[in-house]
């Protein structure tokens, strides 16, 4: 099997999982969080940059890839590892959000989706099929079944057929999926209706995936309500297979993912927030285009690091923010990547030495959202 998980340890108390990743690119500690790079590329950061603040495995997106450049020219190239210099782990959504966030421009029929191109307005098509061809020519070592994520709000009637037809769609992908170097992961649906995410889990599990993701959270329902779903429905997903929790990425939630058996996040939120000028911290976020910090000679975080806290004041980087200089948002795109990378491995090792609830216990002390 191409991918598999090795749980390393748990914490009694609370379910929080320590564990190792293997891959074709590469074995990596869990929990851990997967910088985004949408268009084979992490937005300002350089593959070797990214290694040298601990980064294990990747994002890459399925629908902007076959957009653009192409599919075919990525395999051509030699697959995205090649093509983008990456000799690391690389996970490829299939692109089923991103289809599901262009709204009106998109129609969904049990065959796939026919959408219209956000670059020309050109009309696509995506099927389980095609998207499960697309990531096998991309040449990810994780791929994942295409879904139809479910919107909040949403009636339970529209939830319990986009769920039902997930299911039918994942039994397609694994079908079409003939790569034996990659693993095809399944993703749980079902809104906010636990009944549809047991109902879901358990299908995808009967399907015998190698790992499995819970998507459709983080969409815009309240936090607590997030947390209540993945209370019910990691508890479904095998202990011997990594759990996903797709785009999530903030501190608070990291926290409560891992207390909650989650072993891998990613989320796009570090890299954007950093190009309007905002760090992160295990205080919260520190915005470092406000004015107070003109004179602030300190670093953005006096216990990080990374090579922005090493080498340059907050009042410099705003100075780079304040003027466009590309090198302020590349320093603080660095800061928040190191930051949270830095942050799992401290989590994990609290697992390891058996002191995870007095660590949560602490962040929530310091943590302000």
């Amino acid at each position: 099997m191409a991918i598999t998980y090795e749980l390393v340890k748990e914490c009694p108390e609370t379910g929080a999982r320590a564990g190792k990743l293997h891959t074709p690119h590469g074995t990596f500690d869990t929990p851990i969080f997967m910088p985004v790079g949408t268009q084979a590329t992490v937005k300002s950061m350089s593959p070797e940059e990214l290694k040298d603040m601990g980064a294990g495995i990747i994002l890459s997106n399925t629908y902007h890839l076959f957009l653009r450049p192409g599919h075919d020219l990525v395999a051509e190239a030699g697959g995205l590892h090649q093509f983008m210099n990456w000799d690391r782990g690389i996970l490829t959504d299939s692109g089923g959000f991103q289809v599901f966030s262009l709204g009106p421009l998109r129609k969904i029929t049990e065959e796939g989706v026919e959408f219209r191109s956000h670059i020309d307005g050109s009309k696509q098509f995506l099927s389980p099929e095609i998207a499960t061809q697309v990531q096998m020519a991309l040449g990810a070592d994780i791929i994942m079944a295409f879904d139809e994520c479910v919107p909040y709000p949403a009636e339970f009637e529209y939830a319990r057929l986009s769920t039902e037809r997930t299911t039918r769609w994942a039994e397609r992908c694994k079908k079409a999926h003939t790569r034996q170097d990659q693993g095809l992961f399944g993703i749980v649906q079902g809104g906010m209706y636990k009944e549809l995410r047991a109902k879901s889990a358990n299908e995808l599990v009967a399907l015998d995936f190698p790992g499995y993701a819970i998507g459709g959270l983080s969409v815009g329902e309240p936090k607590s309500m997030m947390y209540e779903m993945l209370e019910h429905t990691t508890p479904l997903l095998p202990k011997g297979k990594p759990r996903y929790l797709m785009g999530v990425g903030t501190p608070d939630c990291l926290v409560e993912g891992v207390v909650r058996g989650i072993d891998m996040f990613d989320c796009v939120f570090p890299t954007r927030v950093a190009r309007n000028g905002t760090a992160m911290t295990k205080y919260g976020r520190l915005v470092v285009k406000n004015a107070e910090y003109a004179r602030d000679f300190r670093p953005i975080d006096e216990e990080c690091g990374c090579y922005a806290c090493k080498h340059y004041s907050r009042a410099y980087i705003r100075h780079l923010l304040k003027t466009d200089e590309i090198f302020g948002l590349r320093l603080t795109t660095t800061h928040n990547l190191y930051f949270l990378i830095d942050f799992m491995r401290k989590m994990r090792q609290a697992i390891i030495e058996e002191r995870f609830p007095r660590f949560r216990e602490q962040f929530w002390q310091e943590y302000q959202a």
